[in-house]
C-alpha cells in the first residue's frame, strides 16, 4: 500500500528514517554547490519526489514531495549536504580540496522516524520521537570513482544511539551534463539503535502481542544505489537516485519487521543562484 502527502523535511539523507531515505540522491545538486569553496553566499532551491518505506522494516511505502532548501558561505552550509546523514541543519567543511571532503553536520529530525499509527503491527510500542543528530564525515573523490562514510549519533537522548555508514561509487560521464553513478553501501548500528528501531522490550511486548525481542549492534542494512543526474543549465538541474537496501542480522529477524527489502526512489529538480 503507498501513500502520497506532503512533508516539512527540507532534505534528509537515504534511510534515516530510512530517511531517513532518502532523499539521498535528491541533495546531488545542493551536495555540489555546497562544496564549492567561496567567499560569497550560495544558495540552491529544489523540489523532490520520494518513494520510501514508512519506517524501518516496513512492508508498506510512502510518497512525499519534498521541498529542498540549502545555502552556503566558503566552508559553512545551512541545509542537507549528501554525505552528512544528517536531516536539514548547519555545518562545515573541516577539509577541501581537489579529493577530500571532510566534515561536520547537526541536524534535527523535523518528523518522527515512526509512529504508531503508522501500522498495526505497531500498536502498543508507542512513537519514536524525533531527535537531534550529529555527524562526522569524509569522502574521497577520484576523476571516476568516489568513496565515503559518516558516523551519526544521538545528541538529543532519544536513545537512537550511533550508527556507521560507508559508501562505494562508480562515476560515468556518457555524454556532456550527463553523470551516471553506481555502487554499494552498509550501515553499521550500534545496540541502542537497533534496540530502539527493531527490539521489543516486556512493556511493549505486553501491549502488543508481539513476543520480547533484544536486538544488539551489528550490520543493519546492504545497499546498491543508482543515480542519476543532468544539468540542464549552469543553474538548473535535475536528477533521479534508487537505492535497493536490505536490512540485516537483528533488525531483519525483528518481530517489527514486515519486509526485508527497504527501496527507496527519488527524482527532483534543482536551481542554483
Amino acid at each position: 500500500m503507498s501513500k502520497i502527502h506532503s512533508s516539512r523535511t527540507l532534505c534528509t539523507p537515504r534511510h534515516l528514517l530510512a530517511l531517513s531515505a532518502v532523499c539521498a540522491g535528491a541533495c546531488i545538486a545542493q551536495g555540489a554547490m555546497a562544496q564549492e569553496a567561496s567567499d560569497s553566499w550560495k544558495f540552491s532551491a529544489g523540489l523532490g519526489l520520494v518513494s520510501q518505506p514508512k519506517y524501518p522494516g516496513s512492508g508498506d511505502t510512502k510518497t512525499s514531495v519534498l521541498p529542498m532548501l540549502s545555502a552556503n558561505y566558503g566552508r559553512y552550509f545551512i541545509g542537507g549536504v549528501p554525505g552528512a546523514g544528517v536531516p536539514a541543519g548547519v555545518g562545515a567543511y573541516l577539509v577541501q580540496d581537489a579529493h577530500w571532503r571532510v566534515g561536520v553536520g547537526l541536524g534535527i529530525n523535523l518528523d518522527k522516524p515512526r509512529k504508531q499509527s503508522d501500522s498495526a503491527r505497531l500498536n502498543g510500542l508507542g512513537d519514536i520521537d524525533a531527535t537531534t543528530l550529529g555527524s562526522v564525515f569524509a569522502s574521497y573523490s577520484d576523476s571516476w570513482w568516489k568513496v565515503g562514510g559518516n558516523v551519526i549519533t544521538d545528541l538529543g537522548g532519544k536513545d537512537q544511539g550511533t550508527r556507521v555508514s560507508f559508501d562505494l561509487e562508480a562515476k560515468y560521464s556518457p555524454m556532456d551534463r550527463l553523470m551516471l553513478t553506481a555502487g554499494p553501501g552498509l550501515t553499521w548500528a550500534d545496540g541502542k539503535y537497533t534496540q530502539t528501531f527493531f527490539g521489543v522490550d516486556a512493556g511493549q511486548s505486553a501491549r502488543s502481542g508481539l513476543a520480547s525481542y533484544t536486538a544488539q549492534s551489528g550490520i543493519n542494512s546492504v545497499s546498491f544505489n543508482l543515480g542519476a543526474s543532468y544539468q540542464l543549465t549552469s543553474q538548473w538541474g535535475l536528477g533521479a537516485r534508487f537505492s535497493a537496501s536490505s536490512l540485516r542480522g537483528d533488525a531483519a529477524d525483528s518481530p517489527i519487521t514486515e519486509k526485508k527489502s527497504q527501496n527507496t526512489f527519488g527524482v527532483f529538480a534543482n536551481y542554483r543562484f
